[in-house]
């Protein structure tokens, strides 16, 4: 996987964490939802780009 491409999906997922996080402390279930939500798109693309490494090597 391209290093900024794996950058820029590990820091989407962090920023999803952050918001559930967020949404949790101040009892926003959308906000905790969104968060979830950006996290599972960014392992998603993570995982997308693992099984094309695996494929190419």
């Amino acid at each position: 996987m391209a290093a900024g491409k794996k950058a820029k999906n590990m820091g989407k997922s962090v920023k999803g964490k952050t918001k559930e996080a967020t949404g949790k402390a101040v009892g926003n279930e959308r906000l905790e939802a969104k968060g979830r939500a950006e996290q599972a798109v960014a392992d998603a693309k993570q995982a997308g780009a693992k099984a094309k490494d695996a494929f190419r090597h």
